[in-house]
């Protein structure tokens, strides 16, 4: 092997410094390579025995090609290679699974902690909503038709009968009744509560105000809704109908709506950054924020799909719900120690 940081004067003419040393560069890329795509396990003993001698030797080449000035493209080469050898010498790799638990136990939670005041915000902003439209309906039952969509309310409106609307709680709604149709029920408010999640969170680049708007229509739609059954006396039946899977898909909804308050108020408030460089440092830590509430909205669907159907108990129900909330509560905010992130 060509030991070039050895031979004392540099080498500056670009063809003659690629044929000494391009052969090195081509093993260390191969055996770089195989450890990328197989890992360690997958690799020759004695390639990972040779593989800091090579990396040392590229180092150098690289020094030489910046200070003679040779090609760019040669030099673009040689940081790319140096940069994934450098990942694979002094990172740590880990197989996916391992990122992917990494991501659950670690960077999950601590993306979703630093967002606590976004999220704060966001709860207030949706129970401010209910408390005003719960009041509006109350005092005029029309506000209810202005407040909540015809295509979500299937009949639970001022209008209905309070065996009607208790039936719909404790019987499933009749055509509702049925594994096959509990699961497309599931997949459907899944579907519906990802758009609202997403849009909470695209919606955050225009300054948050729509989606603090989006927030609020949320906590409106759920304050009616809750105003039809209390005028039934049927409040405590509907709140834990909705609790089974509400603390879950409203915790999820909170968090995407603070990851967009984060990019949002980036780019209204920027400090000393531009507005892009701060769209993105407050982007990156809002994605992981937002990426974990796809498992929340899963688990929302199914509760709300199968388990709030299923399980006809209000104590039951009540216990369901508090439980994931104070679950979420604890993985989120309970305190972890710092092990580092993946590399």
């Amino acid at each position: 092997m060509t030991a070039f940081a050895n031979t004392g004067v540099p080498m500056v003419n670009a063809t003659r410094f690629r044929a000494a040393h391009e052969a090195d560069w081509e093993r260390l890329d191969k055996i770089v390579t195989a450890i990328e795509k197989r890992g360690v396990r997958g690799v020759p003993e004695q390639a990972l025995l040779v593989l800091p001698v090579l990396y040392r030797s590229t180092l150098s080449s690289l020094s030489v090609a910046r200070e003679t000035s040779l090609d760019k493209s040669l030099v673009a080469y040689l940081e790319q290679l140096c940069t994934r050898a450098y990942y694979q010498i002094y990172g740590v790799p880990t197989s996916a699974m391992r990122q992917l638990g990494h991501f659950f136990a670690h960077s999950w939670p601590k993306a979703v902690q630093a967002l606590w005041k976004e999220t704060l915000v966001a709860f207030i902003l949706t129970a401010a909503g209910a408390i005003v439209a719960y009041l509006l309906v109350r005092n005029n039952p029309s506000w209810f038709y202005v407040l909540f969509p015809d295509n979500m309310a299937a009949g639970r409106d001022p209008t209905a009968s309070a065996q009607f609307l208790k039936n719909t709680l404790y019987d499933g709604g009749g055509p509702m009744a049925g594994q096959s149709a509990l699961a497309l029920f599931a997949s459907f408010l899944f579907t519906h509560n990802a758009q609202i999640a997403i849009f909470s969170f695209a919606l955050g680049f225009a300054f948050c105000l729509p989606t603090a708007g989006l927030i609020v229509y949320n906590g409106l739609t759920l304050g009616a809704l809750v105003e039809v059954f209390a005028a039934k006396g049927l409040a405590y039946g509907f709140i834990g109908w909705l609790m089974i899977h509400g603390t879950t898909e409203l915790f999820a909804i909170m968090i995407s709506g603070a990851a967009g308050f984060r990019i949002g108020l980036a780019l209204a408030f920027p400090g000393r950054q531009s507005r892009a460089d701060a769209a993105v440092a407050a982007g990156r830590q809002a994605a992981v924020a937002m990426g974990g509430t796809v498992v929340m909205l899963a688990v929302a669907g199914l509760l709300e799909g199968i388990g709030r159907q299923t399980v006809t108990s209000d104590t039951a129900r009540y216990a369901i719900g508090g439980g994931m909330l104070l679950g979420w509560l604890l993985y989120f905010y309970w305190p972890r120690r710092d092990r580092g992130a993946v590399a």
